[in-house]
């Protein structure tokens, strides 16, 4: 599926970015005609191969601050401006260590036979994003952000790839404010939409090394399926309680910036608009994309 192919919403297509949607427009079950606010919490992959022509898309977006998840040896800059009138926040979740798709597969491939790999690394992710010396407290950052006093401008959130540390905390949001894990879940999983232009040369990447030939466990560590992020959920709630738990006493973050982020992220939907279709998306993550 080519990029200009991609469901729209939630993606967008910004030549030279690949997989950048708006995580906003998904409807709260539990709080009925409550949606996620859209245009505001978009993510991506990183911006490498960004041009004019994908600035100017981002620019109509009304982005203000690019969270850049990544570590110095992966980005190898800490450069402010991301665009004129953007803001690049380094706010990477290891400081010096690669966490691409391919690292996490050098460090937790013998669990790439089910979703237990993600969890560990997801594991990793909390963990070190937490870790109270951290000098750049890059979940905060966003959080704080999100939980201005005033409406917040709207911010794009990366990495290398735009799924596993920007899954993490883009899953955190979400559940911030109040969303089912089943949506949750299938928001992470359309990385393997947005992200198909790329699969297949880091599969073949992977494939080499390190799974010397084994096509198909290269395959599972470069998806974004749904049960990884649901078992990385309830594990979230076996080891900290709840993601309000996790939230507050391991990222020491207020009640009062949690329950702004619900306020200003969580709005009524306007009369004659709905909320994503996500049912219908989720049909097509079922075809192959490799």
């Amino acid at each position: 599926m080519s990029p200009t192919d991609l469901p729209s919403p939630p993606f967008i297509h910004a030549p030279g970015l690949v997989n950048l949607r708006d995580a906003g427009g998904y409807a709260i079950e539990g709080n009925p005609g409550k949606a996620v606010r859209r245009g505001v919490l978009f993510r991506s992959a990183d911006l490498r191969d960004l041009g004019d022509d994908g600035i100017s898309t981002l620019k109509k977006l009304g982005i203000t601050h690019v969270f850049d998840l990544r570590s110095l040896k992966e980005h190898g800059t800490q450069a402010s401006e991301a665009w004129e009138g953007a803001r690049r926040i380094f706010a990477p979740v290891f400081l010096d260590e690669d966490y691409s798709p391919a690292a996490i597969a050098e460090r937790f491939g013998q669990y790439s036979d089910g979703p237990e790999g993600f969890v560990r690394a997801y594991d990793s992710i909390l963990t070190t994003a937490a870790h109270e010396d951290h000098p750049y407290q890059p979940f905060q950052a966003i959080l704080r952000h999100l939980g201005s006093p005033t409406a917040p401008s709207p911010v794009l959130i990366h990495c290398t790839a735009g799924k596993d540390r920007t899954g993490v905390i883009v899953a955190l949001i979400l559940a911030l404010c109040g969303l089912d894990d089943e949506v949750i879940a299938h928001e992470y999983s359309l990385t393997d939409l947005g992200l198909a232009p790329r699969l297949e040369a880091i599969v073949q990447q992977l494939t080499v090394a390190p799974f010397q030939g084994d096509r198909g466990k290269a395959e599972m560590m470069v998806r974004a399926r749904k049960e990884a992020m649901l078992m990385t959920l309830k594990f979230i709630r076996e080891k900290y309680g709840s993601v309000k738990g996790y939230v507050f006493n391991e990222l020491r973050m207020s009640q009062a910036t949690v329950e702004q982020v619900r306020k200003n992220l969580v709005v009524d939907l306007a009369e004659g608009e709905e909320a994503h279709d996500w049912r219908s998306h989720a049909g097509l993550l079922e075809k192959p994309h490799l």
